[in-house]
């Protein structure tokens, strides 16, 4: 088997019962154009994998599942249109995904697989590993657990004393530009696990990851609570869009 074959395979299953045949409301086949289309989405798909397809092709590929009786494209590109592009629209929340023509439950339930499936393939790749030597990877589940959401998250990264990520949890959501932390929770939670060490992690909407003064100070009051039972914090990372920042590589935190 060659390594196309390989690839091709296990995703052939995804395509193969609905034979792209398109049929209307009525049972009536639509359109040869919508289902050659679909064909041909299907095939360079298969054959080149998603760097081969722009957002919105790919969020067709999605919608043929959720939506087998019509052309998709428009929906695609209203949503495109709408949050910006792929990673966005599987972040968005369900209301605003209501809110856009064409999209109804059973869309928003094909995009929320979709999403999940990208955050625990992210999360697999740090989990029970040393954060030292898996930076790169905790980065990249970081950005993209957190950098496509338009209201701030706060999450708590817990390791064991080698340094192992033995927790990822949110501790709270908030606004546009503001989530409350409460150093005494984080802390709490530290000892519950066990834990000797934690990164903290937040997003900003903005696109910007510059820490405000809050976030400087709320950073302080977590490191002071920590040190005083023992624990270190490593760092604190604020995820934008395209970048993070790195409290401690920022010299924000020392020793």
């Amino acid at each position: 088997m060659t390594k196309d074959e390989a690839f091709r395979e296990p995703l052939l299953p995804l395509f193969e019962g609905q034979e792209f045949v398109v049929t209307d409301s009525k049972g009536q086949r639509l359109p040869s154009y919508i289902q050659d289309h679909r064909r041909r989405l299907r095939d360079r798909f298969l054959e080149g994998g998603a760097a081969a397809m722009p957002d919105y092709e790919l969020l067709e590929l999605l919608l043929f599942r959720a939506i087998p009786r019509c052309d998709v494209k428009p929906v695609a590109r209203r949503l495109i249109e709408t949050f910006g592009d792929f990673a966005r629209v599987l972040s968005a929340p369900r209301d605003r995904l209501m809110d856009v023509r064409g999209v109804g439950a059973t869309v928003v339930l094909e995009l929320k697989i979709a999403e999940a499936a990208a955050h625990r393939l992210a999360r697999s790749k740090v989990m029970r590993k040393p954060v030292i030597s898996s930076w790169d990877a905790v980065l990249d589940y970081c950005h993209t657990t957190m950098s496509h959401l338009e209201t701030e998250q706060f999450r708590v990264l817990y390791l064991d004393r080698k340094n192992v990520l033995i927790a990822d949890e949110e501790q709270a959501r908030g606004t546009v530009d503001h989530v409350p932390v409460y150093p005494r929770e984080v802390v709490k939670r530290a000892l519950e696990l066990n834990a000797s060490a934690l990164i903290l992690v937040h997003n900003h909407p903005s696109g910007d990851p510059t820490p405000s003064e809050a976030d400087i100070a709320m950073t302080e009051r977590i490191r002071a609570a920590a040190e005083t039972l023992g624990l270190t914090l490593h760092d604190h990372l604020i995820i934008g869009k395209s970048r993070e920042l790195s409290f401690r590589s920022m010299g924000y935190l020392e020793g």
